[in-house]
């Protein structure tokens, strides 16, 4: 795809062009919106651009860099956000046909306000399957996201619009949300960095329905970037009595620590879950490479078994609590998969929620001593590359669900541990696979730092996935 110089830039090099200005805010938005406009009929990455309101903010960002006040370290970053996150002055429709666009929309959630403060430019938002259920991209109200690597295929989810932007230089960064994988899955699909944080780290209002499952997370198309943005998002909110107080020092001076030497688990399957032979490789080749550049990694599983039948518990009631609330009327007109999981969220007894929640916490117990001798734990991402566009779940595998294939995912929820997506490399067919860094609760700083050693010996492409084809 052609695109402009600006559009090939991470968000630090944009920056570090604005402050010799070789660069301005206004030119990297106008590069930003014209890549929207020339490829997102593609991709369908957004379900909402507002192009004079992001120009607006351009050209008081470039006013404040000409006068050599930035108001952050990302002023004037053309940057995107999951249409889950309430914005003062777009309809927050989170995918869905229930929700009235045509009402006030006078709040900004810590996200949004966080990015305004320091200057980010919001060009807007991006899709969501329906109340970000699901592992894939596609709704009953925009349709289907797919993939810029290839847009038959899809680009993962929740945060599918979110990951196809950043891929294809539709803005340089993007938040989305992550309840089981929902940043970790479509970035690892995209071939780019997301990142879900310590339970907590990222403020969140309104709280989520699916509780301490939901995360939200920077994306973005290298770890530094990642670690500035984590910088923004995790400043304190106080419509979030849950989040974590603000940590000491900065992640973008963390992300710079010399993890050699430390001790890392490489779990190829965590114990039950089957991985595409290729995809196996190509994680393998790139855990060798670490153990290269000097970690020191043992091949060992955590040692639990599968919660998914907890993490289905847990999941599918945070559901039925959300569209309990929706109008009469709503199961005929949401996502059939989504009203699936209503239903079934309904037949569970309080019993059977506290039971789930338990071995939630039994897990989360489990994974805190089994970082007491492994520092971080590595895994793939996804045990497959990306698959047809518009299905839940690959076709001819048997599966009903979409947590059956994202195995490496969603226990990683149920513990609040941070877990980040980088890039590994590519299939034969040219399509992304990631790497999955695992910490200690709190040890938000350590897996930025592992993924930037893992950047650093094998750099990511500085190129844009290919035009579509056909």
């Amino acid at each position: 795809m052609a695109a402009n110089t600006s559009t090939l830039l991470t968000a630090s090099e944009l920056v570090a062009a604005y402050s010799t200005g070789e660069l301005s805010p206004v030119e990297a938005t106008r590069a930003a919106l014209r890549a929207i406009e020339e490829h997102d009929g593609d991709y369908n990455a957004y379900c909402l651009v507002d192009a004079e309101s992001a120009l607006g903010q351009a050209k008081v960002s470039e006013a404040r860099w000409r006068d050599g006040h930035p108001v952050g370290w990302l002023d004037g970053v053309p940057t995107s956000i999951k249409d889950m996150f309430l914005t003062q002055g777009w309809p927050t429709l989170r995918g869905s046909k229930c929700i009235d666009p045509d009402q006030p929309w006078e709040v900004d959630s810590p996200v949004t306000a966080r990015l305004r403060e320091n200057g980010l430019v919001l060009l807007g938002k991006t899709t969501t399957p329906e109340l970000g259920w699901k592992g894939v991209t596609d709704n009953p109200l925009t349709g289907i996201t797919r993939n810029p690597w290839d847009p038959a295929l899809t680009a993962g989810g929740s945060s599918g619009g979110s990951a196809a932007a950043v891929a294809a230089g539709m803005g340089e960064l993007s938040v989305g949300t992550d309840g089981g994988g929902s940043v970790r899955i479509p970035a690892s699909f995209c071939g780019i960095v997301g990142f879900k944080p310590t339970y907590g780290r990222i403020p969140l209002y309104p709280a989520s329905p699916f509780g301490a499952l939901a995360h939200a997370g920077p994306m973005a198309r290298s770890v530094d970037d990642v670690a500035l943005l984590l910088d923004v998002l995790a400043l304190p909110d106080v419509r979030d009595p849950g989040a974590m107080p603000p940590s000491v020092g900065t992640f973008r001076e963390a992300v710079r620590r010399d993890v050699r030497g430390l001790n890392a688990a490489f779990s190829p399957r965590l114990g039950y879950v089957d991985v595409d032979p290729e995809v196996a490789q190509i994680v393998a080749a790139l855990v060798a490479a670490l153990a290269d550049a000097g970690l020191h990694i043992e091949e060992t599983d955590p040692g639990f078994a599968d919660p998914k039948d907890a993490f289905d518990v847990l999941w599918s009631t945070g559901a039925a609590k959300w569209l309990d609330t929706f109008p009469d009327g709503s199961a005929e007109r949401i996502d059939p998969g989504l009203r699936e999981v209503w239903e079934q969220g309904l037949t569970y007894s309080a019993a059977d929620y506290l039971a789930a929640n338990a071995e939630r916490a039994a897990l989360g117990i489990l994974m805190g001593e089994f970082h007491t001798r492994h520092d971080v734990l590595i895994t793939p991402t996804m045990p497959i590359a990306p698959f047809e566009a518009g299905v839940d779940v690959p076709p001819g595998s048997g599966m009903r669900s979409w947590p059956e294939w994202t195995r490496f995912s969603y226990p990683f929820n149920m513990t609040q541990q941070p877990a980040i997506s980088v890039p590994a490399g590519f299939t034969s067919a040219g399509l992304p696979v990631g790497l999955q860094i695992v910490g200690p609760r709190h040890s938000d700083d350590l897996v930025l730092a592992v993924a930037k050693l893992v950047e650093e010996i094998q750099p990511w492409p500085t190129d844009r996935p290919a035009a579509p084809r056909g």
